[in-house]
């Protein structure tokens, strides 16, 4: 059977699209063109309705066993075989489903500070026209609402950035040796040293990888009339978004640092799960509690003839 050996399983917005494209450089191992198959998300066909966008997303989901398989069909004989879905950390069946079929599967999980992670994903739907909150911590008070009506997992603003949780769960399904670990900052600051930490993993050659993809932050388009026009098209008229997006991002800013006050108010979602996850893995990651000391880096690009979802562009 044609089944991944690894997975970059979490999270979003926090360096999967660069990983997954400087991986596939290596000779060693084989990641198809199509980021984020999604297939482990679902038993069956993904649901009908959701959030803005949603449903342009789920048309893309491979579900179906034999073209999930068919991803890997063209491996090289040898070749250790990936793909890269970050909700599958956050998402609780999917971790079952991956754990029936493939348990000796390794796992490759990139952690982000949860509010800078938030912010991010936050931007990316402000900037493709499909959010239509333009504040990010009032964005947050609304998620129960929208998790209750089915928005997807991207939506999730505050439940992707409970690693502790997920990390908690997961352990109690795989052995934590076939877990890897390791800051969004690492992905940033040492591309290379953390490159060869993935191949050492994996048991594949290290010092064949150095780099990965750079590219600007997603533009930060000013809140008012355009936007308030251009969104409602976007969300009215799926077909639409690419252009739209297009459009707020050419005339966007860069995206704006969060205040301390806004974290202020954002990190109480996550002060309790913080505690869990340095318990859960033994890590200190208190600097996550406090104000941010540097920005964080710019990754995730998407390489020429590679399809991403509509609503999941540079989700890494």
């Amino acid at each position: 059977m044609a089944l991944p050996d690894f997975l970059i399983a979490g999270v979003p917005k926090a360096g999967t699209t660069a990983l997954h494209t400087a991986l596939r450089q290596h000779p060693e191992l084989y990641l198809p063109t199509i980021k984020e198959p999604k297939f482990f998300l679902t038993d069956g066909p993904p649901p009908e309705h959701g959030g803005p966008g949603d449903v342009e997303t789920y048309r893309e989901h491979v579900w179906r066993r034999e073209e999930y398989e068919a991803l890997f069909a063209d491996a090289p004989p040898g070749a250790l075989t990936g793909e890269s879905t970050p909700f599958y950390l956050y998402d609780a069946g999917a971790r079952r489903r991956i754990r029936a079929l493939v348990p000796n599967v390794r796992i490759i999980v990139t952690l982000r500070d949860p509010v800078e992670r938030a912010h991010s994903n936050w931007t990316h739907l402000w900037s493709a026209g499909l959010e239509p909150i333009g504040d990010l911590v009032r964005a947050c008070e609304a998620e129960p609402e929208r998790v209750a009506a089915g928005w997807s997992h991207f939506w999730h603003y505050v439940g992707l950035g409970r690693y502790g949780e997920q990390l908690a769960d997961l352990f109690e399904l795989f052995p934590r040796e076939q877990v890897l670990i390791f800051r969004y900052r690492d992905v940033v600051d040492r591309p290379a040293e953390t490159l060869d930490r993935i191949c050492a993993f994996l048991g594949v050659r290290q010092g064949l990888l150095t780099e990965v993809p750079r590219r600007n932050v997603t533009a930060h388009p000013a809140p008012g009339a355009r936007h308030a026009v251009l969104s409602t098209l976007a969300r009215r008229l799926p077909a639409l978004a690419r252009p739209i997006e297009g459009l707020l991002q050419h005339r966007g800013e860069a995206r704006r640092p969060l205040s301390w006050e806004q974290r202020q108010r954002l990190i109480p979602y996550f002060a309790e799960d913080v505690a869990l996850l340095q318990r859960v893995t033994g890590e200190d990651f208190g600097d996550w509690l406090r104000p941010r000391e540097r920005s964080g880096g710019l990754v995730g690009v998407r390489p020429p003839g590679q399809r991403q979802s509509r609503n999941g562009r540079g989700r890494g």
